[in-house]
C-alpha cells in the first residue's frame, strides 16, 4: 500500500493530467503541494522506483496504469467520505474536503465498499466531481463550461465547483451557489474580467477567479422555473 505522501502525490498528477496531454513537470506538483521542487524531485524517484509514475528529468511524469490505479482508489475513498459526510452527518460543502482528506487514507477498501452501497452507488459528490467506480471507470461529465465562458443573458445550471478551497466554498454557500442552483448571467466587465450574475434576484458581482471554479451547463426553455 503506498503512503499517505505517495497517494497525495499520484492525486496530483492525476488532477493536473485531467486539464493537460503533456507529461506534468515537478514544479506545477510543488506547486500544489506547497512544497519545494527538491522534495518533489526525491518523491519522483521514489514513485518511479516503485513503477507508480514513469518520470524522467526535465521531461515531466506521467502515471503509470498501476500509479493511476493507486491514484482513482484515493479519489474514490476522497469523493465518498465527502458525500457520507454531507449526506448522513450533514456537514456542508465547505467542511467536508478537509475531513475527507483524513479519512481517505485510514480506510479499508471493504468500508468504502460498504459506503458506496449504503449511499445506492452514486456518480457524483457533493461538490459536482465523479466518483470513481471500483473499477477504476469515472462517470462522464459532458458539456460543461466555466462560468466565466457563458453568454450574456444566458440561463445556466451549476454542475461542478473546484472544491479545493475552503474560502472560496465558503463565500458560495453565503451568495446561495450550490449544486444545481440556476444562475443568469447579467453582465460581462472587460477591465476586470469579472461578471455580474442574478441568483436568486440579487445581482451580485464575481470575480474572474471564481467565476472559472463554476462549471454550468446551459438550460432549455422548459428547464427555466
Amino acid at each position: 500500500m503506498a503512503s499517505v505522501s505517495k497517494e497525495n502525490y499520484l492525486k496530483i498528477i492525476f488532477y493536473l493530467k485531467q486539464h493537460d496531454v503533456k507529461p506534468v513537470s515537478t514544479s506545477e506538483i510543488a506547486n500544489e503541494l506547497e512544497i519545494s521542487n527538491a522534495a518533489t524531485s526525491e518523491m519522483a524517484k521514489k514513485l518511479s522506483e516503485s513503477g507508480l509514475i514513469s518520470y524522467k528529468k526535465y521531461k515531466g511524469i506521467d502515471l503509470t496504469p498501476k500509479g493511476k490505479k493507486v491514484a482513482l482508489g484515493v479519489i474514490r475513498k476522497h469523493r465518498l467520505w465527502e458525500l457520507f459526510l454531507a449526506n448522513v452527518l450533514g456537514l456542508s460543502w465547505a467542511e467536508v474536503h478537509d475531513e475527507a482528506e483524513k479519512l481517505e487514507h485510514i480506510s479499508s477498501e471493504k468500508l468504502i465498499d460498504k459506503i458506496d452501497e449504503f449511499l445506492g452507488f452514486p456518480e457524483f459528490d457533493p461538490h459536482g466531481d465523479p466518483i470513481p467506480k471500483k473499477n477504476g471507470k469515472l462517470p462522464k461529465l459532458t458539456g460543461l463550461v466555466k462560468l466565466s465562458e457563458g453568454k450574456v443573458g444566458g440561463i445556466y445550471n451549476v454542475i461542478k465547483v473546484n472544491d479545493l478551497d475552503n474560502e472560496l466554498m465558503n463565500y458560495l454557500t453565503r451568495i446561495g451557489v450550490k449544486l444545481y442552483k440556476q444562475i443568469e448571467i447579467v453582465e460581462k466587465l472587460i477591465f476586470d474580467k469579472s461578471i455580474i450574475v442574478k441568483i436568486d434576484n440579487h445581482n451580485i458581482n464575481l470575480s474572474e477567479k471564481i467565476a472559472n471554479s463554476i462549471y454550468i451547463t446551459q438550460l432549455k426553455n422548459a428547464e427555466l422555473n
